[in-house]
């Protein structure tokens, strides 16, 4: 098999995987920390992804590196089991979910929401007993809120916020160290403000490993 007949397979496959999942070409390139436009050209076989992202693409598609690839027909479907008979709680769970699937942006947004709550009532509860610099509380809760929602979308397999997700959690951290030590020991250590710097150099650069530039990928 040459190149352009690996790319052809290739882009092949990855539209009727995609559309066998009921996936756009935008939700499947945000699971796997690309451009829209990208996964347009592997589909129309105008590039080749490298083999990190062929991986990736497989894991997201539900198959496996050679069935992606065309080399290898996909397995026999197993049998499913018999069904187990559902109890009438799970059996209404399931129905309910059926009917009013849940919206994931609703949920970021209530999950967000319950963080700066967890951090108003702190604030009233630690304001009876006197305790200064209360609104440190508010500081804390913004690399929490993007822990929240880093967790949510990495669950959903959802990775196009990661890189500004980490990098909110990084300085939000650092921040709160800086706080921490001026504000209850007098220190007035920004040095370590720098490391923040270094920081964000290595999540850029370790994005960019498993994201390489898209003219790699061209054939």
């Amino acid at each position: 098999m040459n190149h352009e007949e690996l790319k052809t397979r290739v882009g092949a496959n990855i539209a009727r995987l995609r559309r066998e999942r009921g996936l756009t070409q935008a939700e499947l390139a945000e699971r796997i920390s690309y451009s829209d436009k990208a996964v347009s050209k592997w589909e129309r076989s105008e590039s080749l992804p490298d083999v990190l992202t062929l991986l990736n693409l497989a894991e997201q598609l539900g198959t496996d590196l050679n069935t992606l690839t065309g080399c290898a027909p996909e397995a026999a479907p197993v049998p499913e089991p018999e069904p187990v008979p559902e109890t009438p709680v799970k059996s209404a769970v399931e129905k309910l979910k059926k009917h009013y699937p849940a919206d994931k942006t609703v949920i970021q947004k209530l999950s967000s929401l319950l963080v700066w709550v967890v951090a108003l009532f702190l604030h009233m509860l630690l304001d009876a007993f006197g305790v200064e610099h209360l609104w440190m509380l508010y500081v804390t809760a913004i690399p929490a809120n993007a822990i929240v929602l880093l967790s949510l979308r990495s669950a959903w397999r959802l990775y196009g916020w990661n890189r500004f997700l980490i990098s909110v959690i990084m300085w939000g951290a650092l921040a709160v160290l800086y706080l921490i030590l001026y504000l209850g020991f007098g220190v007035n250590a920004w040095r370590i403000l720098l490391m923040g710097l270094l920081g964000q150099a290595a999540i850029l650069l370790w994005f960019k490993m498993f994201r390489p530039m898209e003219e790699n990928n061209n054939g």
